[in-house]
């Protein structure tokens, strides 16, 4: 997240005209900087932790042999969860592990 300059509130993207900007929610200040967010937290006694946002992709689910329906191929990676009622069942997520396509199977 970024936070504005001037009130400190959270800029968000948007776009206007075809671009993507970034403009304040609170007092519209827009800013067109792209480098890397890094977040900042405030401490009691005055000084800044740094925390650097990396994007990268780990694997840390279980892979099985699920065919992909759009790149025919044979492994995914999947996990489950409980999108209806308690008392059923619960629902089974499938990434490929190839082409990053996401479907679901109820």
């Amino acid at each position: 997240m970024k936070f504005c300059d001037k009130c400190g509130s959270m800029i968000i993207p948007k776009k206007e005209n075809g671009k993507t900007i970034f403009k304040c929610a609170s007092c519209g200040k827009v800013s067109n900087n792209r480098e890397q967010i890094i977040l900042t937290e405030k401490t009691g006694d005055g000084k800044k932790n740094l925390v650097e946002v990396v994007d990268k992709k780990v694997d840390i689910l279980p892979k099985i042999d699920q065919e992909c329906s759009k790149c025919n191929h044979g492994k995914a990676f999947f996990w489950l969860v409980q999108t209806r009622a308690g008392d059923e069942a619960e629902t089974r997520f499938f990434k490929c592990a190839k082409c990053n396509y996401t479907w679901r199977e109820y």
